[in-house]
């Protein structure tokens, strides 16, 4: 199993704070710097309006090849869900960059709590399933009703990617457990700050969480355990506010090590160099 590590975008402003990543480095070279630390991303601007190749161009040749980028939908997809035909095809046709480049790791659609598991929106997905076929496209579910065995073996008879969430324990969310529905994982770890999650007034507010070695060292155990079955997962921390996701991804690094998952850690100053050659 290849373990593909990384966090909840890479513009992270409050990383530039003081002994974090991007310390003294100009923003036009977050993505390199970020690229040499890590092996995935998730694009979270697609969701707020779907970039064109040139963009997806950029992001390929800034992140030196080193990269994988997990691509979030855009809203009209998960939120508005009245996507038109030209939204499909800028959402399909924009990342070919990436693809090109063999960095393009699956879509995500991340759907809302409001998003209940009814005819209306089961047909919908179904719908989504039929226009991303022949794409990995992983599926977070916010309300507890899509937990269930019976979703997941529909998810995978129609080639979803389901995704696990660690969420706060706030009720009425999704238990945290490491399912798969292919043989692809998807693991989102959006911290447990659970007095923020549904009072907080921002994203950044209810992601204010740094994750134990403890938390983290459970998660190595879960992921142990289908480390067989599975030749790819991808782990995004979304706790990346105060730069929580950087301190916590080389913790978790280092317990599935221990639990006998192999993930190395990149040589920033090797990456580096290999960029200067490109």
């Amino acid at each position: 199993m290849r373990v593909y590590i990384g966090c909840g975008g890479y513009s992270n402003e409050d990383w530039a704070a003081p002994g974090l990543l991007y310390e003294g480095v100009r923003k036009d070279d977050y993505l390199a710097t970020y690229a040499a630390h890590f092996d995935a991303v998730e694009l979270n601007s697609p969701f707020y309006a779907i970039p064109g190749l040139k963009a997806f161009e950029g992001m390929a040749r800034k992140s030196g090849g080193h990269t994988r980028f997990a691509v979030k939908l855009n809203k009209v997809f998960t939120h508005d869900r009245a996507p038109t035909d030209a939204d499909f095809d800028r959402m399909l046709q924009s990342p070919e960059p990436l693809r090109e480049a063999g960095l393009m790791g699956p879509y995500l659609a991340q759907f809302p709590y409001s998003f209940h598991r009814t005819a209306a929106n089961r047909k919908y997905l179904l719908g989504l399933a039929e226009r991303f076929a022949g794409h990995e496209l992983a599926v977070e579910f916010r309300h507890t009703e899509w937990d269930k065995p019976e979703v997941r073996e529909g998810m995978a008879e129609h080639g979803l990617l389901w995704v696990s969430p660690d969420y706060p324990p706030a009720g009425g969310l999704p238990e945290p457990q490491l399912h798969a529905t292919g043989d692809v994982g998807y693991l989102r770890l959006h911290g447990r700050n659970a007095g923020s999650w549904w009072e907080g007034q921002s994203a950044a507010e209810r992601h204010d969480y740094r994750y134990s070695r403890a938390e983290l060292d459970e998660w190595a155990q879960k992921i142990a355990l289908v480390a067989e079955d599975l030749s790819e997962l991808y782990i995004f921390f979304e706790n990346t506010t105060k730069g929580h996701a950087l301190k916590n991804i080389p913790t978790l690094r280092e317990a599935l090590n221990a639990h006998g998952v192999p993930v190395a850690t990149p040589d920033p100053a090797q990456r580096s160099g290999e960029d200067r050659l490109l």
